[in-house]
């Protein structure tokens, strides 16, 4: 396979908040797809990258096929900029997470042009915020979903190219504790002290940990007080919860509401904000079904695996399509300094969709 194309994106930077780069990316990657005849539709935003949906005839009553990518990645400019390659592996902010993976998706669909001669019913989506947790795109994601009966993501595979066919639902919360200061060595009984109270509410929070059910509640971050001689009126923490069951994300809501809204220290309040980034994606009988009309079309059983990370499969899979994520090639060192594919993972990722699609293709 010639990386050309590939290394001419990793070479652009797309960190998220560089939204020139993200929307430069997006124009070179449109043009490839409107070669192909797909047409173009853009979700502009302002301070993020344009949102972009390709879209090809529709035969109807026929399944409908979401191709769905991310067109951003975590490197800042001036970090982790350039593409470099080997006898074995390519090397770049992307190669796996995941313009290597958009590649995949685009070379199989060329593939399936040229045998077949035209391609309907297969659409692809590329948001321009996942690395940051799809706040914007999300919303567009799951109503954009409604459309589609099947999704393929395009993250990377698994190291024995597996595919993903459950990964956490995540959401991310702030709490804001207030209360009074005094001073500690005069009037220590006369503050109310948040820091005391933030304390008391993290212990809490763990407790509502679950590990036989695979879920967590992390208080990864604290801030608050002002300083050693002072009752601390102020405090902040940030939890974030992981969930592989809806009806665990049910428990973990109402223990966190409930334990915002008591407070162990007298004086103290608490208001909380934030919510679910990403629902659970789960198995389901439909995507139980895919997987198997899949291994029927490859002759051959493809290996899955359930991780706890999440990505916009998430989204898809909550809005009820039967979704099936890590088609993108192998890879590590992802969101690091060393990412870099396996070459010969293209190869096998590129001959897996293009059969695939070949059978999805009306």
């Amino acid at each position: 396979m010639d990386f050309t194309e590939l290394a001419s994106i990793i070479n652009l930077n797309s960190y998220t908040k560089n939204k020139s780069g993200v929307d430069e990316n997006r124009v070179i990657f449109s043009q490839w797809m409107e070669d192909l005849g797909f047409s173009t539709q853009v979700f502009a935003r302002e301070h993020i990258g344009d949102h972009v949906l390709y879209s090809s005839p529709v035969v109807e009553g026929k399944k409908r096929v979401l191709l769905l990518g991310h067109l951003d990645t975590v490197f800042p400019p001036n970090t982790f900029t350039d593409f470099s390659e080997d006898d074995e592996w390519v090397y770049g902010p992307g190669v796996c997470d995941m313009k290597g993976g958009n590649v995949v998706a685009l070379e199989s669909l060329r593939a399936v042009k040229n045998k077949q001669g035209k391609l309907n019913n297969i659409d692809m989506l590329l948001v321009s915020d996942e690395e940051s947790g799809s706040d914007d795109s999300k919303l567009l994601s799951a109503k954009l979903a409604e459309d589609y009966d099947i999704c393929l993501v395009f993250e990377a595979a698994g190291k024995d190219h597996e595919v993903v066919v459950e990964r956490k639902g995540v959401g991310t919360f702030t709490i804001q504790l207030t209360g009074k200061a005094a001073h500690a060595g005069n009037h220590y009984s006369d503050g109310c002290n948040a820091n005391l109270a933030a304390a008391h509410m993290i212990i809490a929070l763990t407790a509502l940990t679950d590990l036989s059910q695979n879920s967590t509640v992390n208080a990864g971050k604290i801030s608050g007080g002002i300083g050693a001689n002072t009752i601390s009126p102020k405090a902040e923490i940030i939890v974030e919860l992981r969930y592989t069951q809806s009806t665990e994300k049910e428990r973990l809501l109402k223990g966190i509401k409930e334990i915002c809204q008591n407070p162990a220290v007298d004086g103290v309040s608490a208001s909380l904000s934030g919510g679910i980034q990403r629902d659970v994606m789960q198995s389901s009988e439909p995507q139980s079904q895919l997987i198997e009309q899949i291994n029927n079309i490859l002759g051959y059983p493809l290996k899955t695996e359930k991780r706890g990370g999440v990505s916009d499969a998430n989204i898809v899979s909550a809005a009820g399509v039967a979704t099936l994520d890590g088609f993108g090639p192998f890879g590590d060192g992802d969101h690091t300094i060393h990412e870099r594919a396996s070459k010969a993972s293209f190869t096998r990722r590129i001959g897996e969709v293009t059969k695939i699609l070949l059978a999805f293709n009306q």
